[in-house]
């Protein structure tokens, strides 16, 4: 099936189908994956990220130039604190809610940059399906393709932000560069994993929040990757899911020996751990017993180039430990 899309200022081709090549498509196009799906690009002019993770993908690879602006949510932390500031100053910040058609139409976008379910959404009715018939393109992170429906793709979540750099350097044309900084975050990975023990392994609980329940990682999202890679394993590793709720049982009956709480929004890291401390389910925890409290910060934990920067700072603390 082929579609043709009428954009402002040209006309966009976007073919679907399956298959994990990428191919050059018309003049001036290349076919790329967009989950499990072919997509025809054009090379984007004024592409806008969802998110940190998003933002960070263009900048690594140097195209501040190609991006208008972001779309930030109050719960990640300030931009300031990115190692790319200086970009994110350059461009336009475009809202601090939750990405929408109106926001993206408004800012003139020719591509969006987000994830299924944390950007993309159906509930809220702007879908990469939606942005096709608008003429506007977009590019969804591997890591959260595992139930896009009707293309579903299923990567290990590092594996999913290297091929997502490859594929961005694919639409924009930057290929070397693209390939230049995958081999270094490759090579930042293998310098942990040869340092780290292969005797034993930590285990780890990821806590997001939540009182009731707990709100966590499952093997669909980087963290679980982090964790693995530094030497620990994580207590939910076995479930299907990117983030997701458990029962307190679980989380006790598995007794984690480190604890990993995600940094962001308005509940601090301290206040987080300051309720397992004083949760009674969770007060005798090994781990809570210990204060084998680690801090990740939220844009180490989604999809992004950050994620190796947690990595690294996980294996120390584990190194620390040990």
């Amino acid at each position: 099936m082929k579609r043709t899309v009428t954009a402002t200022c040209a006309v966009l081709f976007f073919a679907t189908g399956c298959g994990a090549t990428i191919d050059e498509g018309p003049a001036d196009t290349v076919v790329v994956q967009r989950c499990g799906e072919d997509v025809e690009y054009r090379v984007p002019q004024r592409a806008v990220a969802y998110e940190g993770g998003s933002a960070d993908k263009l900048f690594v690879l140097g195209l501040t130039d190609h991006v208008h602006g972001y779309v930030m949510p109050p719960a990640n932390p300030p931009v300031s604190e990115s190692p790319w500031a200086d970009d994110y100053a350059a461009v336009e910040f475009l809202g601090d809610d939750l990405l929408n058609r109106e926001l993206v139409v408004d800012a003139g976008a020719d591509l969006v940059v987000a994830g299924w379910n944390s950007g993309f959404s159906e509930q809220r009715g702007i879908t990469p399906e939606l942005l096709d018939r608008l003429g506007i393109m977009s590019f969804m992170h591997t890591e959260s393709c595992y139930n896009y429906p009707g293309f579903p793709e299923v990567v290990a979540p590092l594996e999913g932000l290297y091929t997502d750099l490859e594929r961005l350097g694919a639409i924009f044309d930057v290929e070397d560069r693209a390939a230049a900084v995958v081999d270094d975050l490759k090579d930042r990975v293998d310098a942990v994993t040869a340092t780290v023990p292969t005797e034993s392994e930590v285990s780890v609980f990821l806590y997001d929040s939540g009182v009731d329940q707990a709100f966590t990682a499952g093997n669909q999202v980087p963290p679980n990757d982090i964790i693995d890679l530094a030497g620990g394993r994580n207590i939910f590793a076995d479930l299907t899911q990117r983030w997701t709720q458990v029962g307190w049982e679980s989380v006790v009956e598995a007794e984690p020996e480190v604890i990993v709480i995600l940094d962001y929004g308005d509940r601090s890291a301290q206040d987080k751990i300051d309720f397992l401390t004083s949760f009674p389910a969770t007060a005798n925890l090994p781990a809570v017993v210990d204060e084998a409290f680690f801090v990740l910060d939220y844009n180490e934990g989604i999809s992004g180039p950050r994620n190796v920067d947690g990595l690294e700072r996980f294996a120390e603390f584990l190194a620390q430990r040990r």
